[in-house]
């Protein structure tokens, strides 16, 4: 359960970290929550939080920490890493889309596993510096075709 309450608290630290706070909007940082479906095996529930920085125009780099877990059991669910590309399109506007890609490790107590991600969806900015976040995104192995988490997440933005 310590383990649990770590990546909480990185959760919620994270994105204040990361978020920018001039009008240029460099980055960002956000918190999410979301079912996830293992095709053809069950579902669990993703949580967790990142951020990105822009480098040039809308593309960015970034970072994520989450906790995947079985919704019957979240106590035995497994740490996510991710190291991310991504393209922030219309970024200045208030309804910005994004696409998202990279490796993933994800933790467990007994094992470690490289995936892959890829994800897209949008922000929509309420305020300049608080917005939700809407997004799908796929944790895959490249040479399976069988293994998919999809998840369907909901969270909050801050630049």
């Amino acid at each position: 359960m310590s383990k649990l309450m770590a990546v909480v608290l990185l959760v919620v630290i994270l994105p204040s970290v990361v978020a920018a706070q001039n009008k240029e909007h460099r980055g960002q940082g956000y918190v999410f929550v979301g079912p996830t479906v293992f095709i053809g095996e069950g579902t669990a529930l993703h949580f967790g939080g990142g951020g990105e920085g822009l480098v040039y125009k809308g593309l960015g780099v970034g970072g994520e920490i989450g906790y995947l877990g079985v919704i019957e059991d979240l106590g035995r669910g497994v740490g996510v890493f991710s190291l991310n590309g991504s393209y922030n399109f219309r970024r200045s506007k208030k309804i910005s889309p994004f696409i998202t890609s990279g490796p993933s490790l994800a933790l467990g107590n007994d094992s470690a596993g490289v995936v892959m991600n890829l994800g897209g969806g949008l922000h929509w900015w309420v305020k300049d510096h608080i917005g939700l976040r809407f997004e799908v995104r796929d944790h895959f192995l490249p040479a399976s075709l069988s293994y998919h988490a999809v998840s369907f997440r909901i969270g909050l933005a801050f630049r």
